[in-house]
């Protein structure tokens, strides 16, 4: 199907082979290379995250303009990921691409994922509380992050869950064009428009909200804001369940099987 799409970039159907590729290889890292790597993209995301509280807590902005900027800046946490190099959960989830595939083993996926999502944990918490300790945090800053992880706890179990699937849905295709580029340039361009209209829409990251949350909690330890009843550590375990779960089943579901359905699976045509 090559043929149908005229375009310096890989067609589909050669995008389909290099993630499979690629999932070959993630599922066989050393577990120190996968346990490092997965600290990185937790920071990286991270970064965008913090990226997106400093810019939209400007009041001058308005609620459009305000989302659309935050999602643009947002997007330096997975620009990050796939030009610098890291290991990201939610794009991982395209591992099942090479799972029914059988070129990996369903517990050479698991084993990926569950590292994976550990190593972000540490590497977005982690980076929440340097950032915490830089003294930034301050002022409208303060207010909007602690209002952020305030609106994530509060999410219905339903509605973190949906918004979780389009989340993923769109972090995977963004992840999918960036195959499909050939320079760095391209790759970063691939990237910016699906990340940024998750962003702006108001969907659920669970690696952007392993920063956003302890975050917010940080600074209530620290007295930089008021303490809130609805924050928590529990809080923070309901919002992550549904959110990863919708996540897996965006990106798993309906990028990775679909694609393979399409353009991977076996037939009987030449």
């Amino acid at each position: 199907m090559s043929e149908i799409f005229g375009t310096d970039a890989y067609s589909p159907k050669e995008i389909a082979d290099r993630v499979q590729a690629v999932g070959v290889a993630k599922a066989r890292l050393p577990i120190l290379s996968m346990v490092a790597l997965g600290i990185l993209a937790g920071g990286f995301i991270g970064l965008g995250a913090n990226y997106f509280s400093i810019v939209t807590s400007d009041p001058a902005l308005s609620v459009a303009v305000a989302r659309v900027l935050g999602g643009l800046v947002f997007s330096l946490g997975l620009i990050l990921v796939v030009i610098a190099g890291a290991e990201l959960f939610t794009g991982n989830n395209l591992l099942v691409m090479a799972w029914v595939s059988r070129k990996i083993t369903l517990g050479q996926m698991l084993r990926n994922l569950g590292v994976v999502f550990s190593a972000n944990f540490v590497g977005a918490a982690g980076l929440a509380f340097i950032v915490l300790l830089s003294g930034q945090v301050v002022g409208e800053h303060a207010a909007r992050a602690h209002a952020i992880a305030e609106t994530k706890v509060a999410l219905p179990f339903v509605e973190g869950f949906f918004r979780g699937v389009l989340c993923n849905i769109l972090v995977c295709l963004a992840v999918w064009l960036a195959m499909a580029a050939r320079t760095v340039s391209g790759k970063i361009l691939a990237i910016l428009f699906p990340i940024s209209a998750f962003v702006a829409a108001g969907y659920e990251h669970c690696v952007a909200n392993m920063y956003f949350i302890p975050l917010g909690l940080f600074m209530e330890m620290a007295g930089t804001v008021p303490p809130s009843e609805s924050l928590s550590w529990m809080g923070l375990i309901q919002n992550l369940i549904p959110v990863t779960l919708g996540n897996l089943v965006g990106g798993a579901g309906m990028v990775g099987l679909v694609y393979y359905v399409i353009y991977e699976r076996p037939t009987d045509q030449p």
